[in-house]
């Protein structure tokens, strides 16, 4: 028998089936998710979760007229199989492969590109905005989901809808879950929707619409099916609480808004995300609504897929799993751990003999390792949910009381509180450890959560302190450094496995701004090349250096430790020391550390040529591994020695003139 996902090349062919072929397709599609991330990993949860509301859409809407913005992205993999991509949909988060977000350049169905939690409902009003002043008559749906609006951003674009358009439809994908379980007073203000029993402003011209339509009754008792299990209420208080029995716009019921009507934003729900006669119904009235519209639409995580049900933090983001049980893959044997785990049992460490530590996330307990914190120091813990902005200056205020908070946030969303970092923590120079978790590239991921604009960013702001370790012994070092340390200080460190080194059982307290020169020079009488290898690519200058010792060198090599600041001694002596300097970053070149030596060596008036290995000024790809990635562009041992023998005249590789190598 004919799969009917088989059928599906475009959106149109959705719209021909009816509705049980639609449940029919549902079950394929689950299950195309289900196996087809088996080996690759990816967002299996959450787009397991919206697999019925994305048919939905598809049924109602037509794109690439309609626009339809997803909030973060990561649950458009449904939408990819329903827009012409399925053939490719084995590449997703793969080399040359469908990226693993909404992608413009991807499919005219992507209308908007996001990675990060927040951006939607801004973007489908700029959209509806722009409708509406071109007078152009195409609908503008925006799926946010619950954890968005603990996004001040997200609050920004609501306090406008209602000024800006009367034509707006927003959809509130609630599951309770971002990546780890929702936290905070939205989260619990969701709840009280769903529990509450009663009405909302919009129910009677619901089921109006509803009788109107073709088979309308037999939609309306499905409605209110699912309405017995689901349907919440809009108002802790009310009109009738109040005395009366009629609704401000003079229905009976309850009438007193809630937060969305609050705004100027009509709200209809909450309804079953998994009942496609209802969604169709809904979505289609919808369409009707001459006056902004929010649906709250409830979806489960996981849903068809017994193994994420019951592991939703893990099945946000998976990667390789056995399909019947759903455990992951094993590693290799021998795997050194992950650095975010090392810097969360440290944290823990930390804490135990220092009182004044803290440790705040947001919304990536397991990701930053700050779960190790959670379990064994709950009161030392803090998830302020999907709220970079917030943690910074809630980290500052506890800084002004005499603690000493660590924030954990990745190096890519740490780009969305640059302002509260200059502004509320630089400026008034308090002592807040930062550790930026994936810097460098998040190889599956893609752009949006490549670090690698960190030193740029932060390099220019007085007050800090900059680091970079070469290993997980290191990282453990500079943590317990910026313990005693009164100044604002990030520590960043890339995603997964360290170096495989061991522990030492008692920290060192590094000198701020020392490097560490790992080898001098032979002084033999060699051509002389010094290696100054930052953070996890010491590695790569050590290997490059053994090989160009091999071929006739003698080669220093330095771990720099510190971007800031510099250690302007140790720098300029190699600088003069040397024939050639070669920095080694896992940042942009433009900016980054490299870019600091040379402008370090021009007020020094040291004249020694710079090589510079690190990634280029443009925005890296996804692609299955950091290493296929490395090798496009440049950041290897066999690029350094072709540049260093170029440099004195010896034939290099054709890998010498990657872009991502200056």
């Amino acid at each position: 028998m004919n799969r009917y996902l088989d059928m599906v090349d475009g959106p149109e062919h959705v719209k021909k089936l009816t509705l049980p072929q639609m449940q029919q397709l549902a079950d394929e599609v689950r299950q195309e998710l289900i196996t087809g991330l088996a080996g690759s990993g990816g967002h299996l949860g959450p787009n397991l979760g919206v697999v019925e509301l994305t048919l939905a859409l598809h049924k109602v809407f037509t794109t690439p007229k309609d626009k339809f913005v997803w909030d973060v992205s990561h649950q458009v993999y449904v939408h990819k199989l329903l827009t012409g991509r399925k053939d490719r949909f084995h590449t997703i988060r793969q080399t040359g492969g469908l990226n693993g977000f909404a992608l413009r350049t991807e499919s005219e169905h992507d209308c908007y590109g996001a990675g990060h939690a927040g951006t939607a409902l801004s973007a489908a009003l700029g959209m509806a905005a722009a409708r509406d002043k071109k007078g152009t008559d195409e609908n503008v749906v925006c799926i946010f989901g619950d954890a968005a609006l603990t996004n001040g951003i997200s609050f920004e674009a609501l306090n406008n809808i209602a000024t800006t358009t009367k034509r707006f439809i927003g959809i509130l994908n609630d599951n309770e879950w971002s990546i780890a379980k929702n936290v905070g007073a939205i989260s619990d203000y969701l709840n009280k929707l769903i529990t509450n029993p009663t009405y909302n402003k919009l129910a009677r011209d619901f089921e109006k619409f509803l009788r109107r339509l073709p088979k309308g009754e037999m939609a309306l008792k499905l409605a209110h099916k699912a309405e017995e299990g689901v349907k919440g209420a809009l108002a802790e208080v009310s009109l009738r609480q109040a005395g009366s029995a009629v609704d401000a716009d003079g229905r009976g019921g309850y009438g007193s808004p809630v937060l969305f009507e609050e705004m100027g934003v009509r709200y209809l729900g909450p309804i079953d995300g998994h009942n496609l006669a209802l969604l169709i119904s809904t979505l289609e009235f919808a369409k009707t609504c001459d006056h902004p519209i929010v649906i709250h639409v409830l979806t489960q995580k996981g849903k068809g897929y017994e193994a994420a049900l019951k592991a939703p933090e893990k099945f946000h983001g998976t990667g390789p799993y056995d399909v019947t049980t759903g455990e992951s893959l094993p590693a290799k044997a021998g795997t050194p751990p992950n650095y975010q785990d090392v810097m969360g049992q440290t944290l823990v460490k930390l804490c135990q003999k220092n009182n004044s530590l803290v440790g705040i996330t947001a919304a990536m307990p397991s990701g930053t390792g700050l779960k190790h914190l959670e379990k064994a120091m709950p009161d030392r813990y803090y998830d302020v949910g999907i709220a970079e902005e917030h943690a910074v200056i809630f980290a500052a205020g506890m800084a002004t009381m005499g603690l000493h908070p660590v924030c954990a946030i990745y190096s890519s969303f740490l780009q969305r509180a640059y302002d509260c970092i200059h502004h509320d923590i630089c400026l008034q120079d308090l002592p807040v450890i930062f550790c930026m978790d994936r810097a460098g590239l998040s190889a599956n991921d893609g752009p949006t959560h490549h670090g690698v604009f960190d030193i740029a960013y932060l390099r220019c702001l007085p007050n800090i302190t900059a680091m970079a370790p070469k290993n997980e012994d290191e990282l453990v070092d500079m943590m317990f450094t910026a313990t005693h340390h009164p100044h604002p200080t990030f520590i960043r460190y890339p995603r997964g496995a360290a170096e495989g080194v061991p522990v030492k059982e008692q920290p060192k307290l590094l000198d701020i701004g020392k490097a560490e020169v790992v080898k001098n020079f032979s002084n033999d009488g060699r051509r002389k090349v010094a290696l100054f290898g930052l953070g996890n690519l010491n590695s790569m200058a050590r290997r490059a250096a053994v090989q160009l010792v091999a071929e006739g060198f003698d080669c220093a090599v330095i771990n720099p430790r510190f971007t800031k600041p510099l250690d302007a001694g140790t720098h300029e002596f190699f600088g003069r020391a040397a024939e050639v300097i070669v920095t080694l970053e896992d940042h942009v070149l433009m900016g980054g550390y490299g870019s600091a030596v040379l402008e370090l060596f021009a007020e020094k008036s040291v004249s020694t040529p710079v090589l510079r290995i690190g990634w280029p000024d443009q925005f890296i790809e996804h692609a299955s591994s950091q290493d296929e990635l490395r090798q496009k562009y440049g950041l290897t041992v066999e690029n350094t020695v072709a540049k260093v023998k170029a440099q004195f005249g010896q034939p290099a590789a054709a890998a010498s003139k990657l872009a991502g190598a200056a």
